[in-house]
């Protein structure tokens, strides 16, 4: 087993498009000083079925607010002397209920409840049976923003809360669109080229010329496809078990397997550059009697440092998203160009399954869980607390403003196996048509349906404005796409048995010697 294929196994390919972090309980604090007429956005946590908020603060009420954050607002005896009708009262969180506080602030005519907190944001979960009166709103705010808008607002602060709609498109979703369709088309690509150089006679016994073997690639057999699903489930429930521990594993060896991925995709290209090859003398390094160029060598320290770069920094959400889609294309273009489909009959099987492993972990385990929640999300979100995340998925940052923002970076996302197994079948028919065909309609037909199966990904995402497994959709769409030109050249039974490259990786060798014998033998008088 590869690098690759060991971390795939760890993954479990998780295959949502857009983890859950956008929660409806975040909106906007808005507050404006009355004299200077300066504002300033605060990010606050509400519960979204105690308090209703408007989507604008065009429209919105403004209320002066009123700090009471020396107190906690917990007994009669702790109200000030000031009044606090028609105002919005901050407090500080602690000592009792957050809805104990508001039937004060709500006797003592407040408008509006705002809870202070030193430690994050916390989310309104309390139990409102026997508060039904209560009709103020309600919501958390941090503490240092209570002093920052005093600094930076005013004195004389009024205030108003309300909560923009997230937009349904956002231009993200565009832009995961064309990483995936790109990485899809460039890995089944490279891997017809890696088909083409396996089909020209060998040079070196068993080498190319550029020092690569033959058996680099591995190919999966019935058995192997279905092993595999099943590391991919044990590895599931083991992470959704333990995810505190198996979690920097997963961080490990995806630095390790992206590096080593990263390298063999810029390798390839520079093969294609003729400057710098540098074989001789001051040209070579040689390291356990074997010699490697200068210039792969820079490329190694490169790569392994763009790999330690994103493990030191891989919680700066503003920026280190870069890196880790350049590593996650690298690792996606690599698994799809080294692991190979003997025959559609195997990528039947392996899609088929993982379509099933991901509807049954996503839709069916929340009837399972005693939270609710599907595993598979979890595993995606990561625990409630946890900082660390699986670096499985392709992120890019949502471009929409919305009240998220203020709060956390919301991100689009796609999971690495969403590009990786559609990816292995766009590559087997693009080794299919190397091997049997003057064309490359089936690797242009699967590519274009999983082009279509994005499309309907992200329209189902939109309409239902929930997190989707693509592979529902993408699955349907490339099978069907690679099926229908199979069975419209007529095709089909050839294309369903492939081109047995078990058998063939075997035998190519002992062909080529028969005919090489054989022209010896004309040869001799």
């Amino acid at each position: 087993m590869t690098a690759e294929m060991e971390l795939s196994g760890l993954l479990g390919l998780l295959l949502l498009l857009h983890a859950p972090q956008i929660r409806a309980t975040q909106g906007i604090l808005h507050a404006v000083d009355g004299g200077s007429n300066s504002a300033k956005d605060y990010c606050i946590t509400y519960n979204s079925s105690w308090t209703t908020l408007p989507t604008s603060y065009t429209n919105a009420l403004y209320y002066k607010l009123e700090n009471l954050t020396s107190a906690w607002l917990c007994s009669e005896s702790e109200v000030p002397v000031v009044s606090l009708k028609d105002k919005a009262v901050v407090v500080m969180v602690g000592n009792c209920s957050i809805l104990d506080k508001a039937v004060i602030a709500q006797s003592r005519n407040a408008k509006m409840l705002l809870v202070a907190s030193k430690e994050g944001l916390p989310r309104p979960t309390d139990n409102r049976s026997g508060y039904e009166s209560l009709t103020i709103p309600i919501a958390y705010v941090k503490y240092g923003d209570i002093v920052d808008m005093a600094q930076d607002v005013g004195r004389n602060i009024n205030v108003t809360m309300y909560s923009p709609a997230p937009p349904l498109f956002d231009y993200s979703m565009l832009v995961i669109f064309l990483i995936s369709v790109f990485t899809v088309a460039l890995g089944g690509y490279w891997s017809g080229v890696s088909e083409l150089e396996d089909l020209r006679p060998s040079q070196n016994t068993g080498e190319n010329e550029g020092g690569k073997k033959k058996d680099d690639n591995v190919t999966f057999t019935s058995f192997t496809v279905i092993l595999f699903v099943v590391i991919c489930c044990v590895m599931l429930l083991l992470l959704y078990f333990f995810y505190k521990w198996l979690v920097y594993v997963i961080i490990c060896v995806f630095c390790l397997a992206s590096a080593l991925s990263m390298f063999n995709c810029l390798s390839a290209l520079i093969q294609y550059i003729p400057y710098g090859r540098c074989r001789y003398v001051m040209g070579i390094v040689s390291c356990f009697s074997k010699s490697a160029e200068v210039r792969l060598v820079f490329l190694a320290a490169f790569c392994v440092a763009v790999s330690v770069t994103w493990a030191v920094f891989r919680n700066e959400d503003r920026w280190i998203w870069i890196l880790q889609d350049i590593l996650g294309i690298a690792f996606c273009l690599n698994f799809i160009k080294t692991l190979r489909m003997p025959n559609f009959k195997a990528c039947v099987i392996l899609l088929g399954l993982l379509l099933l492993y991901d509807v049954f972990f996503v839709f069916i385990t929340p009837f399972i869980t005693k939270n609710g929640q599907s595993i598979m999300i979890e595993v995606a979100a990561g625990p409630s607390g946890s900082s660390e995340k699986l670096p499985v998925v392709i992120r890019v940052p949502r471009l929409e403003y919305s009240a998220v923002k203020l709060c956390v970076m919301p991100f689009s996302l796609l999971g690495f196996g969403d590009i990786i197994v559609p990816g292995l079948l766009v590559a087997y028919c693009r080794r299919f048509d190397v091997r049997f065909t003057s064309s490359s309609t089936y690797y242009i037909s699967c590519t274009i349906g999983y082009a279509v199966g994005m499309i309907l990904t992200l329209v189902i995402l939109i309409v239902l404005n929930m997190g989707q497994p693509a592979l529902l959709y993408l699955v349907p769409c490339t099978l069907l796409a690679s099926s229908l030109v199979a069975w419209r050249r007529k095709e089909m039974k050839k294309f369903w048995n492939g081109g047995c490259y078990e058998i063939m990786d075997q035998t190519d060798n002992n062909v080529s010697e028969e005919n090489i014998i054989r022209g010896e033998e004309q040869e001799e008088p």
